[in-house]
């Protein structure tokens, strides 16, 4: 099955390529915390009276403590043991996940509650956060949860008399964080990133993070953030000193995935966020992410670059269309809420827009949302300045074409034109770049430039890194014979 990679030149209509297979992951996650504990054991009988009575060891105490009263046996606390699985239960207790998984809008047992106690039955709740999953592997929310028992502090402290509290010289209303430092750097940071809650006209929604763009108010996401309110819904952006802003679309790039804002009556004295410049970051590299996962604003999280030129394709999870991208890969932990926030350097400039993660859960029936395993995804902020230029000025996405459709199939050593365009349509572009630099149905494109390319996805990923009028070169291969072609990128404007 073939499909446009980036639009054919003519008067068709091209499609939105298909998302390519993911590879295998491992078993997916329990959905949730098991609804209730195993049935508690059959309290033992009574002993007789006449029974004699078992000597427990004495345990050690505490220096200090008294010993027991003359006549009085001391007997110490002693937990009651672990309740075990009833018999013929194999699925008990549940494997650990792979991630934390939260029950949906349910309560995992607290430690030490009433075994007969009933579990509350879960209710259904919207999505707290919004990030895209990586190819096709599906967003599951989760957690775990427990409370501290008691009685272990209590005890410790019996006996005790007067204070063991050690003053610090420096109270920390004194402590200076440095500029360099991390905590120098969010602090400087997270007055210019905002948490963006976007409700659809059905009253459906979620959150995401953006941060201030310019002066004028314009604040840069992602598409996926905002295209369920873009039409019909809501969208506001709230500091975080707490001011909320009602915000409007100026446009949206869905292959590109990403979405600028403008704040309604902004307010005066706005701080842009500096950009870096993505193209000079190297494996290694210190990374601060800044975003709202799963609700919770202002949470800074950090990392290292892990990768770079990683190609990814994304999908929002709620329709076929999908983004493409050459991105940033990071370990600063990203999950769903993310999206649409800043990926800083040491220096607190951007380098990158959160955009997507991968998750080891599978696509279950249930299963919304993901949580992170380390891999993490950000638009290079090179691409996401030129494409938020574009939509600033003209309120739509320019997109570089080559002026040929190639498969979606992974594994093929390669990007492979199609035999066949969208609806019909040649796949290579009559007089488009391609067909001008002698590419045929059937070649295999193996190099962007200097880049490796795998995949069809990989191919686009990399295109979409440079603007309409660029001269690249293509490296394929046709009957086993390696050539090259040197060709100009062409445009497509707008999304199909």
């Amino acid at each position: 099955m073939s499909t446009e990679n980036e639009g054919n030149e003519g008067n068709a209509v091209p499609s939105v390529p298909s998302v390519p297979s993911a590879p295998p992951v491992p078993a997916a996650a329990p959905e949730g915390t098991p609804q209730g504990g195993p049935p508690a054991p059959e309290a033992p009988p009574a002993a007789p009276s006449d029974a004699p009575t078992a000597h427990i060891p004495a345990a050690t105490h505490q220096t200090g403590a008294e010993p027991p009263a003359a006549g009085h046996e001391h007997h110490p606390y002693a937990p009651p043991s672990p309740q075990q699985p009833p018999a013929g239960s194999a699925a008990w207790p549940p494997p650990p996940p792979a991630i934390p998984s939260y029950a949906d809008g349910g309560s995992p047992p607290v430690w030490g509650a009433p075994e007969h106690s009933e579990p509350e039955r879960p209710r259904k709740r919207r999505a707290s956060g919004l990030v895209a999953a990586v190819a096709v592997a599906a967003l599951v929310a989760g957690g775990v949860g427990g409370a501290l028992g008691y009685w272990a502090a209590d005890s410790n402290d019996s006996g005790s008399s007067g204070s063991t509290t050690v003053a610090a010289s420096n109270s920390p209303k004194d402590f200076k964080r440095d500029p360099g430092t991390i905590a120098g750097v969010a602090a400087g940071a997270l007055p210019s990133v905002v948490t963006i809650d976007a409700q659809s006209g059905d009253g459906e929604g979620g959150t995401g993070t953006g941060f201030v763009y310019d002066k004028e108010g314009h604040i840069l996401t992602n598409n996926h953030v905002v295209a369920s309110a873009a039409d019909s819904g809501q969208l506001t952006a709230t500091f975080s000193n707490g001011k909320k802003y009602d915000a409007e679309v100026v446009g949206r790039a869905q292959g590109y995935d990403v979405a600028v804002l403008k704040l309604k009556n902004a307010p005066d004295g706005l701080t842009p966020l500096a950009l870096g410049d993505s193209d000079k970051v190297a494996v290694g590299d210190s990374t601060i992410a800044i975003g709202a996962p799963f609700g919770l604003s202002n949470t800074v999280t950090t990392g290292i670059i892990s990768a770079k030129n990683r190609p990814v394709a994304s999908g929002d999870g709620s329709s076929n269309k999908n983004s493409y991208m050459s991105a940033l890969q990071t370990d600063a932990s990203i999950n769903p809420g993310n999206s649409g926030g800043p990926l800083l350097d040491a220096g607190g400039a951007v380098i990158g827009i959160n955009s997507a993660i991968q998750s080891t859960s599978g696509g279950g029936v249930g299963q919304s949302q993901a949580g992170s395993i380390g891999l993490g995804f950000a638009i290079p902020v090179n691409q996401a300045k030129n494409v938020a230029e574009q939509l600033i000025k003209t309120g739509q996405p320019v997109y570089p074409v080559i002026g040929a459709t190639v498969t979606m199939e992974e594994k093929t050593g390669g990007a492979v034109i199609s035999d066949e365009g969208a609806g019909g349509t040649p796949a290579v572009t009559p007089n488009g770049p391609a067909a001008q630099a002698g590419l045929k149905a059937g070649d295999v494109i193996t190099k962007f430039n200097d880049t490796t390319v795998e995949s069809g996805p990989t191919l686009i990923g990399e295109i979409w890194t440079h603007k309409p009028g660029d001269k690249v070169t293509l490296t394929y291969q046709r009957d086993g014979k390696t050539s090259t072609a040197e060709l100009t990128l062409g445009e497509r404007k707008g999304d199909s």
